[in-house]
């Protein structure tokens, strides 16, 4: 699987913020020992961005023009934000996983917030076209994919994610967005049940799988955990690899740098062993 990755996207940061840089190089760092191979990603374009926020967000992001204690408005951040979701586009292209920062799945239409600006994996499902089930493996609800999505009949969105957690959406489901809250530090025994459920109420007939994947589900994280181990993070994959769909994922949240690599390793190795079993491999 390409690694959709650039040295730019750790230029940025603010002391003490939990979404730093340190978390991406890490991961990065783990990958190049593992020999993956990285591509460079180009910002994605106002055409690309429209397809999912209003002309209005993309002025204020652009302007700096928004107050969010979690979205700092960092100097250069517009460009920083469109390289992201740029990642996201080309990981959708390439069946890769895309690295990059900021994350996205908190971003809505016309809203940032959660150290999201723009909804980077949103933007590549809209710009493939095909009939999508996303994934949000982070630890909290992605209640800006949800709000951009609901009731679109060519996507299937499904989150597990802490219940009573920052958004504080997500507590039940509604139409084709399928939400699966549960309790703090529930183990790898429950999440994985949790997912087989999620994914047959999701049911079948798509085109690719899309991975919000966020690691701050790990047993350490300050914001979100759940008690998985990493080892977790490869059985989650091999579920996924199941599906048989080509697929892509894009980097949401964790933040214990350390365990950033080896956490995304396994569920890249997941996925390759899940595929392996599908009728249909992942591409």
């Amino acid at each position: 699987m390409d690694i959709i990755f650039s040295e730019r996207c750790l230029e940025y940061h603010t002391l003490g913020h939990p979404e730093g840089p340190a978390r991406v190089r890490l991961l990065q760092e783990h990958l190049a020992r593992q020999g993956f191979t990285f591509i460079e990603p180009q910002p994605a374009q106002d055409a690309d961005l429209l397809r999912v926020h209003s002309p209005g967000h993309l002025v204020r992001v652009r302007e700096g023009n928004f107050h969010d204690p979690d979205c700092p408005r960092y100097p250069n951040i517009d460009f920083y934000a469109r390289l992201a979701a740029g990642g996201a586009l080309l990981a959708q292209s390439r069946r890769g996983f895309s690295i990059l920062r900021p994350p996205g799945h908190h971003a809505g239409k016309d809203f940032l917030g959660g150290f999201c600006y723009f909804n980077n994996v949103a933007v590549a499902v809209r710009s493939s076209g095909k009939r999508t089930l996303i994934v949000d493996i982070d630890g909290h609800h992605g209640n800006g994919t949800e709000e951009i999505f609901y009731g679109d009949p060519q996507v299937t969105y499904v989150s597990l994610h802490r219940i009573y957690n920052y958004p504080g959406t997500g507590q039940a489901s509604r139409g084709n967005c399928l939400n699966f809250p549960l309790p703090p530090r529930c183990g790898k025994g429950l999440y994985l049940e949790t997912l087989e459920t999620a994914l047959a109420q999701a049911g079948g007939g798509f085109e690719e799988l899309a991975i919000s994947a966020g690691f701050d589900t790990y047993k350490e994280d300050p914001l979100a955990s759940l008690g998985l181990e990493v080892d977790a993070f490869y059985d989650i994959g091999c579920m996924l690899g199941e599906v048989g769909v080509p697929t892509f994922a894009v980097l949401e949240g964790g933040y214990i740098p350390e365990i950033m690599g080896p956490a995304c390793e396994a569920l890249i190795r997941g996925l390759s062993e899940g595929a392996r079993f599908s009728s249909s491999p992942v591409s």
